[in-house]
């Protein structure tokens, strides 16, 4: 019996392609880079399976081009650039991974907060450029503890960044459609209000949202200029769910304080309209910005367990079993329930 085909899109740990590779005769992408479409295709158009992660997008078309595929286990926990209905109507299971990448994304996000709010990279250009010669009362900036701090979305990501806050003595405000528990409430000195109110109140806004047709570009000119002056806008969640342009007249008149991601507008594969680069307003502004390269989950170990679960997705899925991590079901009550 001819072995099923597995297509990895993107470099994983040699861990994963070894596992994979009891199961099935593997095709890893070898180079550190996201292929173009034609050559991602060409090498899916005669696969059992697919590893997928963030920046490729599978539509109907897609699909319809690799009539073998029988499973799609995505490497990742937002999946909007992926026609899941699509695989539905044909019969092709897909997967994610919901749960690994929350504690990794909530720690960078404080992370970010620290970073932006102590000038840490002003001080580090400073010391680097040689002009420290010791203590000077310069580069002053701002504490988490005593700061009301607002968290749009109370999700899995949200709850592990309030939970993070609890021991830095901050007031968190939150804006969802689910209230906390009173005892998570109390535990993390929390209160549930709307979203005028967190964007008035707060001294940090952190949206923590999926991607999704009512949250693009929810923090846009207007609802920037809802915030007071001076606050810190913290983005780990998706890049679209803020308007950059907006961030950058905002930082240029002095309304916004800082503004720090680790995503951005250019990633948001399945938006036609997405801009192909990060404004260069936004990139030069070094004393009021903090910027990394999507590390949200770039955690070694995380990232070798998050490829070994779509793995085992996968696998579970050439056996005739079904995956552990799958939405077809979900999908079918969805679209039924409509």
């Amino acid at each position: 019996m001819t072995k099923p085909r597995i297509f990895v899109t993107h470099w994983v740990h040699p861990e994963v392609i070894e596992f994979l590779s009891h199961h099935g005769e593997v095709v890893p992408n070898p180079t550190p880079n996201t292929l173009p479409r034609g050559q991602v295709l060409a090498a899916a158009a005669d696969t059992d399976a697919i590893m997928a992660f963030m920046p490729d997008t599978i539509d109907a078309a897609f699909l319809d081009a690799c009539p073998r595929l029988k499973v799609i286990g995505a490497a990742l926990k937002g999946y909007d650039n992926f026609d899941v209905a699509a695989c539905n109507e044909r019969g092709i299971w897909f997967t994610i991974v919901p749960d690994l990448l929350t504690v990794p994304t909530a720690e960078l996000t404080l992370g970010l907060m620290i970073g932006l709010a102590r000038r840490l990279l002003e001080g580090d250009d400073l010391v680097r450029a040689g002009q420290f010669a010791g203590w000077r009362p310069t580069l002053y900036g701002t504490g988490l503890a005593g700061s009301s701090i607002g968290i749009i979305g109370m999700g899995a990501v949200g709850r592990a960044i309030a939970r993070r806050l609890a021991g830095f003595d901050t007031r968190i405000l939150y804006a969802d459609p689910m209230p906390l528990s009173a005892d998570l409430e109390r535990n993390w000195n929390a209160t549930r209000v709307d979203l005028d109110t967190l964007l008035a109140e707060s001294k940090f806004v952190v949206p923590m949202v999926p991607m999704q047709p009512d949250t693009l570009h929810l923090l846009n000119a207007t609802t920037i200029g809802r915030m007071k002056r001076g606050t810190l806008l913290i983005n780990a969640c998706r890049g679209s769910v803020v308007d950059e342009l907006a961030v950058v007249n905002a930082l240029a008149e002095g309304h916004l304080a800082g503004y720090a991601a680790d995503v951005f507008e250019m990633e948001e594969w399945a938006r036609v309209d997405r801009p192909l680069a990060i404004p260069k307003a936004l990139l030069k502004d070094r004393n009021h910005t903090l910027l990394t390269p999507h590390l949200g989950s770039a955690v070694d170990e995380v990232r070798l367990e998050i490829a070994m679960e779509a793995a085992r997705n996968i696998v579970q899925a050439l056996s005739g079993e079904k995956p552990q991590g799958t939405l077809y079901q979900q999908q079918l009550q969805e679209q039924s329930a409509a």
